[in-house]
């Protein structure tokens, strides 16, 4: 069975977000969520989310970030924290959105939470799903964060730099706890997205830079994180394979107003390895009353 069978009711649209085309698969009506994945990932991450989402009074749109999936691969952009909060800001501009939730995986956390620091007045509630970018104070987290960040940049450069669909395979079950969970589907849509024509430059731009090192000034640091006050919830996983959960409960407990939860049996992709769970756990907190 297909996972576009889970979306469907869902549309595919394509928009001019300030001049850069971007991509969407969205559903609902309601207050707008933008669903944002990880590095070198697209928006079929969140097929099983967008339509159940939607279900619940939300107007839901997962997007391909700039550089990623069917958006536009610009080549003369530094591929850093602003450059995908100034993409983000360009897209909620295009769907008429003063402000809109953000719920953010991996990279798609680290844009949420600084697009949060930047431009408070743009974002509603925000989720962080094993969120990139938390750079804890003491020593020992510092120098976790810096093997987490070379261990991704190694693992996605070897999948990406000369791709074929078992380097693509291998980087998607490094992501899982169970590697059935990566179909034939999966494999063959990550791996045309890694090959469309002309897109070489831009690829091989977005791999070394987001991950590099000049990226990691704009990481969010504990002053950073105690001045986000949007209701927040941190999401992590018991197998994650990057950063540790206790970095992401700590930064709950830093934010002030921030929560806590912990999906089992998943890696790196909660929303697609255990979606009944994500998408009760994160629905319930984007409908639930405001405080």
């Amino acid at each position: 069975m297909s996972f576009w069978t889970d979306s469907l009711g869902a549309e595919i649209r394509f928009r001019d977000a300030g001049g850069w085309r971007t991509r969407s698969i969205e559903a609902g009506d309601g207050d707008p969520v933008i669903l944002m994945g990880g590095l070198t990932g697209h928006a079929e991450a969140f097929l099983r989310n967008v339509v159940p989402l939607a279900e619940r009074g939300l107007r839901v749109y997962a997007i391909d970030a700039l550089g990623h999936g069917l958006t536009a691969r610009p080549t003369d952009v530094t591929y850093h924290a602003p450059v995908f909060t100034e993409h983000l800001l360009r897209f909620l501009d295009a769907i008429g959105a003063e402000r809109a939730h953000l719920v953010g995986q991996s990279l798609g956390g680290w844009t949420a939470f600084h697009t949060a620091l930047r431009h408070p007045d743009r974002v509603g509630r925000l989720v962080s799903v094993t969120g990139a970018g938390l750079l804890l104070s003491d020593e020992g987290r510092a120098g976790e964060s810096e093997r987490v960040h070379a261990q991704v940049k190694a693992v996605t450069a070897k999948a990406a730099s000369a791709p074929t669909r078992e380097s693509v395979r291998a980087r998607l079950e490094w992501l899982m706890v169970d590697p059935s969970v990566v179909t034939d589907e999966l494999v063959e849509c990550r791996y045309r997205y890694y090959t469309l024509p002309g897109t070489e430059e831009a690829l091989a731009k977005l791999v070394a830079e987001q991950p590099g090192e000049a990226n990691r000034a704009y990481m969010l640091r504990e002053d950073d994180l105690a001045r986000i006050d949007h209701e927040t919830l941190i999401v992590w996983t018991d197998h994650n394979p990057t950063t540790p959960a206790e970095v992401g409960r700590r930064a709950s407990e830093i934010m002030p107003n921030a929560g806590f939860d912990m999906i089992t049996g998943a890696g790196h992709w909660p929303m697609f390895e255990q979606p009944a769970a994500f998408n009760r756990v994160v629905g319930d907190f984007l409908v639930k009353e405001a405080r």
